[in-house]
């Protein structure tokens, strides 16, 4: 059985396939043996905003009405006796640089580790509070809400408590790898259209669209963490899929909740599961070919349960890290703004004066770009490019922005670690990095990007760079 028959039946199954995996999984442990230096705390803080607190995601003022799930701070810290590394994803749409700078100093204050090893990233949802402290949008996304202001100056600290927290649960562990295929979950949303130009999101069923532009990364990158006595302690999920699928005015973190919820259902809740998007930054859940409801909380918990049963049939294929040996690496690339006319910055300031809802879509996206980019001077916007890997077999990679699907594939095949995940919306700057020859062909992605053309390629080459620079590192004897 393949293709959607199978995900349908792995989701009506799902309780079967729990039971079947735990037959199936060897006597002995999943993940092999470890040096005994190596160790994993995990914690989870609640950031659920109150009620009230304006939602990101859109354009206008959208306050929340109440809580479907909660949203989280989670973080997992490794540490192989000589090193020590930090991972934490925020149930959040964003994270502004100011708030990671914060948590990131709170965090060597707390526990000594150095920013260069604090890697903190956001899924991407879409039913969470607007952080503001990072655009002129924010303005018109909050109605300039104290609710909003407050939260983003609470956030650096819940992040760092997350993180002492984890730190303080630091326990010997194995590490172990797999990666499935999810290949039905995930759609380029920008298309050909038969009129010559490029549609972005045009609708399920319409005639006038030609064929999709681009590529999806199908990959579904899982790492799961025991201890000796085979306890489970994390399974770290990394999947490129736009987190815009709960919608409404309740507070949620989208299909990763439910993915942690029926994981934890197999595992035990003394499990973490932490997702983190990849490079999705032209792709999102829509089939345009399918006549379906497709957004909502059922939609949300079919993408989750979906997921879950591919982390499922990872767990059977893990292959054990057997030197989990820790390097990080950080550069700060300079990333130069998007270019502007005069006339273009004074057209921006009556649009953003204005606030008027009939304004069309596109100018109202681009006149925030082009505010943002006035708001430089002429400087660049200083991004992050991390590395961690562990052993010779898994690299992370942390990159900022939304990154189209094709810049994180590039990555991966060009990377020499034979498991390379690659997380967005990391460590600040939360806009759009579309490839190259996307700024031919327009839209939606093209006029939000804050940065000029080319950006996306300088972050997949400095990421290829210091991805060999640590595979070497990772072949010498110690």
């Amino acid at each position: 059985m393949t293709g959607l028959f199978r995900h349908r039946a792995m989701c009506r199954l799902l309780p079967a396939i729990a039971i079947g995996c735990m037959l199936a999984l060897p006597a002995r442990s999943a993940t092999g043996a470890a040096t005994a230096e190596f160790k994993l705390g995990t914690a989870a803080v609640k950031i659920t905003p109150p009620q009230g607190t304006p939602m990101a995601g859109y354009y206008h003022l959208r306050e929340s009405t109440g809580v479907l799930d909660d949203l989280y701070a989670k973080a997992a810290v490794m540490d192989d006796g000589r090193t020590r590394t930090v991972m934490v994803v925020c149930d959040l749409i964003g994270l502004p640089r100011g708030v990671v700078v914060e948590a990131r100093r709170l965090i060597a204050e707390k526990t000594g580790i150095p920013a260069d090893n604090v890697m903190i990233s956001a899924t991407h949802t879409h039913t969470a509070p607007v952080i503001v402290g990072e655009s002129s949008r924010d303005e018109a996304a909050t109605g300039g809400s104290p609710l909003s202001k407050d939260y983003a100056a609470q956030l650096p600290k819940w992040i760092a408590q997350a993180v002492e927290e984890a730190h303080g649960r630091t326990t010997p562990a194995h590490a172990a790898y797999a990666r499935e295929i999810e290949a039905k979950l995930s759609f380029v949303r920008r298309f050909w259209m038969k009129d010559g130009t490029v549609g972005w999101n045009p609708g399920i069923g319409k005639p006038n669209t030609l064929r999709p532009i681009g590529n999806i990364d199908p990959q579904v990158s899982v790492v799961y963490f025991e201890t000796p006595d085979k306890r489970p302690l994390l399974t770290y999920v990394n999947f490129a899929l736009h987190l815009d699928t709960t919608g409404g005015t309740l507070i949620s973190a989208d299909y990763p909740a439910t993915l942690a919820r029926l994981l934890a259902d197999y595992k035990g809740p003394g499990m973490l599961t932490i997702f983190a998007n990849g490079a999705c930054g032209n792709v999102n859940h829509i089939n345009v070919n399918w006549a379906a409801k497709q957004s909502g909380p059922a939609a949300a918990k079919r993408i989750g349960t979906i997921l879950a049963a591919d982390v499922l049939q990872a767990y059977m294929d893990l292959q054990s890290v057997e030197e989990p040996t820790l390097r990080a690496r950080r550069e700060v690339v300079e990333l130069q703004p998007a270019p502007f006319s005069d006339e273009e910055q004074r057209r921006a300031e009556e649009i953003a004066a204005l606030r008027d809802p009939k304004t069309p879509f596109l100018d109202r996206v681009k006149a925030y770009r082009v505010l943002d980019c006035a708001a430089r001077q002429g400087k660049p916007f200083d991004v992050d490019v991390q590395v961690f890997t562990l052993g010779r077999d898994i690299a992370w990679v942390a990159l900022p922005g939304e990154l189209f699907a094709e810049l994180g594939t590039s990555i991966k095949t060009a990377s020499p670690f034979p498991h390379t995940i690659v997380v967005e919306l990391a460590n600040g700057r939360s806009h759009y990095i579309p490839h190259r020859s996307a700024f031919s062909e327009g839209q939606y992605e093209v006029v939000s990007s804050r940065y000029a053309e080319g950006a996306g390629e300088s972050l997949v080459a400095v990421s290829i760079r210091l991805l060999e620079i640590l595979h070497k590192e990772a072949l010498r004897k110690p």
